[in-house]
């Protein structure tokens, strides 16, 4: 990926070859090891292994009517999931809809208020002389972004508690593969490094990583490093002998402590402990292929490598060898990821590259079930998760030839026809409000902005020399009601679009659950939900200023509903077997909602709850059971409150649009009333998280008087919002 596109994200085989496949699984099978006996699951003690799934950008909805969905198209997962379980097809991200937002809301069961990645896969902070950073939101667990500032950050402005903590705390080992932040992202040899926290300097990994740092970029010696160190980690339990030779896992800022506990740190130190060899001989994908970085070196092959037959491949092996819960990320399959010296290249839906692929994530999932259960790991005995952390909008410029195509029997052919709208704003701008470049941009400029680059871009305005700029200085207030009418020319059709949706600043920001008050640095002064076509940024410069960007093609980050309604499901002990349900849920329900089945508590109240409509009565507490209808009625209000994609959010943000876009005498008049109104959602929403985290995990019953007071206020609420919106 490009630098601007990173900070936004991330063959057929014949029956033949995937009989063979399954033999060898077998035989893997054969020599699994069993975790340790500490490690015990469930309410009943009944659960071994627990493994959760996230993938980047895969549907359930088709994108293209005659083409069959990314899941139906991966049928050995699809009939897993509803033959065993039940995949609900209601689920909704966070905001922004990112990548690492998506990933570490599901990790941590919070909003990203509370995490610290409002915006992501990057975000900006804005000095307070008015220049401006650009961090990844990719960073470990522990990395600071500046000083004692931490990246993952909580309203008091420390780090979050960590999302294996309570696994290790009950014995149990932890696998990593490439999920966000729980492994190693960076191969730093600096003081705040990942390599020079983690393994020390002196060290020889260290020695290792200065070398290959050092080394030319493109070359196999300056992504040793990375193969070797970033991608995979293992968190182990206190006393796990898997960690004995490992380092420590520190985390200065848990809740209650955490010493005396070991990880081991990238594929160097897991490979061999996986394949029995030295860690020159690489693990095999469950297509029989080794895992090798893009210049066939051993070990991690790149976030974008993380395939299907890839990431199975490690959680089969973890499991196998005694590490009984399991974290993963899954890379999308509507890009080719290519390799070294390969262009990213974006297809259509149905396009033939793209049903190569979703093949062979189909024949990984049907060698990974048959693996699993030779080592006798499977719905029985296990939890299964699997979700996903945004959905995508897909821009093309018509209709695939021939019409009636499927992908699967008839491919279907985009040329000249697939590839987001990019834009650059500082170009828009300057054509179409001059007076407002003139304030804004160039070397003499008196104040400054910048995107961050998305089809709903954060923008941040500074006084040069002076800092940030609130949404509501009067700078700021005409920029707002300005960039309101922003308009581009389509490539595709030569229209005029109208490039603004939705906008929002603080208020409608802290709405929605996009403002930390842990690191004010990196707040927005406001946000832009933009037309999904477009492609915003002002990186690099010379980014045409309307054009046909074909290595991307599938924007998120934004609103419309094919982003950010999503899907999850879930499989095991205690899941009923619904086949496909549809309750109201977001990201942050599925930590709870393990954690529930699972016996385990974390040591924060989650911003989620317990989809009791999911689970048998034996999954959950009797707190629960006792007023279920009552706790199902709570839960479904509070989702609407407090989700960002629940009514009220959406209210305010139709709101604060009409704020922004109007006069000052509007724009106070509502941004005062978002203010407050938000301000009584916070405090019942407050009531309604404790009460329900109350019940799933402390055993504390409802009161039925209370809990109905409270639905009838939280609906009190969302008639206001919608009143307001409706103004």
């Amino acid at each position: 990926m490009h630098v601007a596109q990173l900070l936004r994200t991330r063959s057929y085989r014949s029956s033949g070859l995937l009989t063979a496949l399954a033999l060898s699984c077998l035989v893997a099978g054969a020599n699994a090891r069993v975790a340790s006996a500490e490690c015990k699951l469930g309410r009943s003690r009944s659960i071994q292994h627990v493994i959760q799934i996230q993938f980047d950008n895969t549907h359930f909805r088709r994108d293209w009517a005659t083409v069959p969905s990314d899941l139906e198209q991966m049928p050995h997962l699809l009939s897993f999931i509803q033959n065993h379980g039940t995949l609900n097809a209601n689920d909704h991200t966070i905001l922004i809809s990112h990548t690492a937002g998506g990933i570490l809301s599901t990790l941590t069961g919070v909003y990203p208020d509370r995490h610290g990645q409002t915006v992501s896969n990057g975000y900006v902070r804005t000095s307070a002389t008015g220049s401006f950073s650009f961090p990844s939101a990719f960073g470990y667990w522990t990395d600071p972004v500046s000083g004692a500032v931490p990246n993952m950050i909580t309203p008091a402005g420390i780090v979050p508690p960590a999302p294996w903590v309570p696994f290790t705390r009950a014995g149990c080992d932890v696998g990593a593969v490439a999920a966000a932040n729980i492994v190693l992202e960076n191969t730093g040899t600096g003081p705040t490094g990942d390599v020079t926290k983690v393994f020390g300097n002196p060290s020889p990994q260290y020695t290792e990583a200065l070398a290959s740092n050092m080394a030319a970029s493109g070359t196999a010696a300056r992504a040793k490093a990375q193969t070797d160190f970033v991608g995979f980690a293992v968190h182990c339990a206190q006393g796990s002998a898997l960690c004995a030779g490992g380092q420590a896992d520190v985390l200065p800022d848990e809740p209650g402590g955490y010493t005396g506990y070991k990880g081991l740190f990238g594929a160097q130190a897991i490979d061999p402990i996986l394949t029995g060899q030295p860690a020159s001989v690489p693990l095999t994908d469950l297509l029989g292929k080794p895992i090798v970085d893009p210049f066939g070196q051993p070990g991690f092959p790149g976030f974008d490598g993380m395939e299907a037959a890839v990431s199975l491949a490690y959680i089969a092996s973890l499991q196998e060898h005694g590490v009984p819960v399991t974290f993963a990320y899954i890379s999308d399959a509507h890009d080719f990821h290519g390799v070294a010296g390969n262009a990213h290249q974006a297809y259509g839906p149905g396009s033939a590259g793209y049903v190569q692929q979703l093949k062979a994530y189909d024949d990984a999932f049907a060698a990974f079930f048959l693996r699993l259960e030779a080592d006798g790991i499977n719905h029985t005995n296990t939890l299964f998760i699997f979700t996903v952390d945004e959905g995508d909008h897909f821009v093309g410029g018509g209709n695939p030839q021939p019409a009636n195509c499927d992908g699967v029997t008839t491919p279907c052919d985009w040329t000249g026809q697939v590839g987001e709208i990019t834009a650059n704003i500082d170009t828009l701008v300057s054509h179409q409000f001059p007076s407002l470049a003139a304030l804004f941009l160039g070397n003499g400029a008196p104040n400054a902005f910048t995107v961050h680059g998305d089809d709903a871009p954060t923008f941040y305005l500074a006084a040069v020399g002076g800092g940030h700029l609130p949404g509501s200085d009067p700078l700021a207030r005409q920029f707002e009601q300005t960039i309101a009418n922003l308009t581009a020319v389509n490539p595709y059709n030569g229209a005029t679009d109208h490039v603004m949706v939705q906008m929002a600043d603080e208020p409608g920001m802290r709405a929605l659950h996009m403002w930390t008050n842990g690191d004010p640095a990196r707040n927005a002064t406001f946000v832009f939900f933009g037309n999904p076509n477009y492609f915003l940024t002002d990186f690099p410069s010379s980014t045409c200023e309307t054009c046909i960007g074909p290595a991307f093609a599938w924007n998120h980050g934004d609103i419309q509903p094919e982003i950010a309604r999503t899907w999850f499901g879930v499989v095991g002990p205690g899941v009923k077997v619904l086949g496909t349900s549809h309750v109201w849920t977001d990201h942050t329900d599925v930590r709870p909602t393990a954690l529930e089945v699972l016996g385990l508590a974390d040591s924060y109240p989650s911003d989620g709850r317990v989809v009791t409509q999911l689970l048998h009565a034996n999954a959950f507490s009797s707190a629960l059971f006792a007023n279920l209808t009552t706790a199902e009625q709570l839960g479904a209000i509070y989702k609407q409150l407090n989700a960002p994609f629940g009514a009220f959010g959406m209210s305010v943000l139709q709101a604060s649009t009409h704020a922004l876009a109007g006069g000052d005498a509007k724009y106070g008049s509502i941004e005062g009333q978002i203010v407050g109104l938000t301000l009584e959602r916070d405090t019942l929403a407050f009531q309604i998280r404790a009460a329900l985290n109350a019940a799933a995990f402390s055993g504390t019953a409802l009161d039925a008087q209370q809990a109905a007071a409270w639905i009838a206020a939280g609906q009190a609420l969302l008639n206001q919002a919608a009143a307001l919106a409706a103004q």
